[in-house]
């Protein structure tokens, strides 16, 4: 069975929009697309009054080289938002079928899913003292008994911060072969100290990973996010694609971002991140006041209180902005923090010891 069997049966044969930039064509005078034949009077380069290429072949080479995959098996879009949303579109019947989440998670998947009237089945985390993890049984089960066609695994999870284990990952697909796609959000997999899902693509046709730029790239601006997946599948959710995703600065802005010595940055930096997470972690488990702190292979620490309420308006009173977990299922005392730069992170310390001496 081919994984594009999974795919809408009226979107099989759909050849989408063709628009002027996707003709392989060769000239000196571009009179193909309506453009302006003058730039814009604001911008001296003139290269904004041209439609911009829908997928840049430079960028994909660059991106599939960064996440060890073919160009062929990478779509880049609008931030991993609009991948979530071209795969629902494309696998699931408007009003019609399901999709498994695992909650407490990134609240995207939901969210396009019920845009696009589609059941939303709910496998939830299970709390140990290891972390949110993944029942994979349960999920398994609710994809199979719904009739699912997309399954949403988010590693590190989103608020937990836990990897998922690739052997677990790789046997869920086998299990869902022919029914399901297994789809694997790695928006936080540069933080995390374990191999991303893109290995197991080889072997398993119904597995897309999600990555994006960012977080760790720092290109939260751009919107720049890929899915990875097998080449039909890849082809088809192009041709669901809007014509032109990519805005020519934000495509400038990556490759400039994606170089080698901004790589090297880059890491360095997530090497940053991941001691200060482990100290921001020990520190904040040490507080008055503080239940929990979760442990994490991302950016961020989830943290639970005595007094979620207390503990968030005093960073707030100190000017510190985190986000608000409570109405979360299951994480009514809980707040999720980012990890910022080290003298960030001790104003949070201080913050939150001030919270509990108020308590």
């Amino acid at each position: 069975m081919s994984i594009t069997d999974l795919l809408r049966e009226d979107l099989r044969d759909f050849a989408g929009y063709r628009s002027a930039r996707t003709e392989s064509v060769a000239g000196d005078v571009w009179l193909n697309a309506n453009e302006s034949p003058w730039p814009n009077a604001g911008e001296s380069a003139g290269v904004l009054r041209r439609y911009p290429d829908p997928q840049p072949d430079a960028l994909r080479a660059r991106l599939a080289e960064l996440y060890g995959c073919a160009p062929a098996q990478l779509l880049a879009g609008r931030g991993s938002d609009e991948a979530i949303d071209l795969l629902v579109r494309a696998l699931c019947m408007p009003g019609q079928g399901a999709v498994v989440v695992t909650p407490p998670t990134f609240g995207m998947y939901a969210v396009s899913a019920r845009l696009h009237g589609v059941q939303v089945v709910e496998a939830p985390l299970r709390d140990t003292p290891g972390g949110l993890e993944c029942d994979f049984h349960a999920v398994a089960g609710a994809a199979l008994e719904s009739d699912a066609r997309l399954v949403f695994l988010c590693s590190p999870g989103n608020p937990g911060g836990t990897a998922l284990p690739l052997e677990r990952v790789a046997a869920l697909a086998e299990r869902l072969r022919g029914r399901a796609l297994v789809v694997v959000d790695e928006a936080y997999q540069e933080y995390a100290d374990s191999p991303s899902a893109v290995a197991l693509l080889a072997a398993h046709a119904n597995i897309a990973v999600l990555r994006t730029l960012s977080k760790a790239h720092a290109l939260a601006g751009a919107r720049i996010g890929s899915v990875i997946a097998d080449p039909g599948l890849i082809a088809a959710l192009r041709r669901c694609q809007a014509p032109y995703p990519l805005a020519a600065p934000c495509v400038h802005a990556a490759l400039q971002a994606l170089g080698a010595a901004e790589i090297t940055a880059t890491r360095a930096n997530v090497a940053v991140v991941v001691a200060e997470r482990a100290r921001l972690a020990a520190r904040l488990a040490g507080l008055p006041g503080v239940r929990r702190v979760y442990p994490s292979s991302a950016n961020f620490l989830l943290v639970r209180f005595d007094d979620a309420q207390s503990a968030f308006e005093r960073l707030l009173a100190a000017g510190i902005v985190v986000r608000d977990m409570r109405a979360a299922p299951g994480l009514g005392d809980a707040l999720r923090i980012t990890i910022g730069l080290p003298e960030q992170n001790d104003r949070v310390v201080e913050a939150i010891a001030e919270a509990a001496v108020t308590a």
